[in-house]
């Protein structure tokens, strides 16, 4: 029998996403649609790649959802956090894949977004949805909050590295991304003339995923960490490459380097060590990280190299594989591993 799945802010790439791996999955089922902006459109209307277009879209009304098993809130920034209490107490399960929960602390919250939380007392209480690090956790819980996707491109080839002692806690991260990480809404300076051909840095020393990142690094290694964080918009829709540089600790070599992430990928169904530097093209479609991991000798500084696609390892299909947690279900079940690309 078919476990019944919400899905709310419909509309967006995130959501449309969700729906489509939900459509392609053994043990899921949609019951209910919700627009952030977009309620009395039909699916067709919006997401005209997908099939059984004449769905409807209705209301952000956590009441309609009440029988569903799991909800997906794929809602901007400040928006799911009522209608996500108000599915909790009906019972459901919550996944949030935008950022209102997932700090810890009122501190680092505030230093992200600004202001207070509306639910500050939830801070700390809602599961991080990164199956790699908090496997048995997210199957117990009955809300979580999926990762930004650059932490998703950091955390994963830092964790192992940070967690067994291999390289120093001050970090340096440069981030590529295509322009679907900024959503759907129309911004100017995402417009195709203002982003072809060229590369270009943004949010520069502010960025709101950088918090996320050190929290989540503080957790694997047991200690204070620091992250410079600087990431780029390329011309491409879908994908994001992330480079990070630490100082090795003594006594680190290539081989304990590469064992480390061996290990961690051996436990994870979607993470993969490789031999060259991934590119994008490698992963776009798929549910995969790829990992390289470099040593240099002259200067003792350890480049990791990683490479997802930001729509789904990044936010939908990781949100799946948490809800396949949360029910039970193989982890894996229902998410691609191959990419669309050579």
């Amino acid at each position: 029998m078919s476990h019944p799945i919400a899905v709310f802010g419909a509309s967006g790439y995130a959501g449309g996403e969700v729906i489509r791996l939900v459509d392609a999955h053994q043990e899921l089922e949609i019951s209910y649609l919700g627009g952030y902006n977009s309620a009395g459109s039909k699916l067709g209307d919006v997401h005209p790649q997908l099939g059984g277009g004449d769905r409807k879209i209705g209301k952000l009304d956590p009441s309609k959802a009440k029988d569903a098993e799991v909800a997906f809130l794929a809602l901007p920034h400040g928006a799911s956090a009522e209608p996500a209490m108000h599915l909790i107490d009906a019972g459901v399960k919550v996944i949030d894949l935008g950022s209102d929960f997932r700090l810890w602390t009122g501190d680092r919250y505030s230093e992200a977004y600004g202001g207070d939380h509306p639910h500050a007392d939830q801070l700390g209480k809602w599961t991080y949805g990164l199956p790699e690090l908090f496997r048995k956790d997210i199957a117990k819980s009955d809300r979580v909050a999926a990762p930004g996707c650059y932490p998703t491109s950091v955390l994963l080839p830092l964790a192992p590295l940070i967690g067994k002692g291999l390289i120093e806690p001050g970090v340096v991260v440069d981030s590529l991304s295509g322009v679907s990480g900024a959503g759907r809404g129309v911004k100017e300076h995402l417009m195709y003339g203002a982003i072809d051909e060229g590369v270009s840095a943004y949010a520069v020393l502010t960025h709101r995923h950088r918090p996320e990142m050190e929290q989540l690094l503080e957790h694997a290694a047991g200690e204070s960490v620091t992250v410079l964080f600087t990431p780029h918009l390329v011309p491409m829709q879908r994908g994001i490459l992330t480079t990070s540089y630490a100082p090795g600790t003594p006594g680190v070599t290539q081989k304990t380097l590469r064992s480390a992430v061996r290990a961690f990928a051996k436990k994870s169904p979607f993470v993969e060590l490789v031999d060259e530097p991934p590119q994008t093209r490698w992963v776009v479609g798929s549910n995969r990280c790829l990992i390289s991991v470099h040593l240099d000798d002259r200067t003792g500084m350890v480049v990791t190299i990683s490479a997802i696609d930001n729509l789904i390892k990044g936010t939908s299909g990781q949100a799946v594989q948490c809800a396949n947690l949360m029910l039970g279900l193989d982890e894996a079940m229902g998410l691609p591993l191959d990419g669309w690309m050579p």
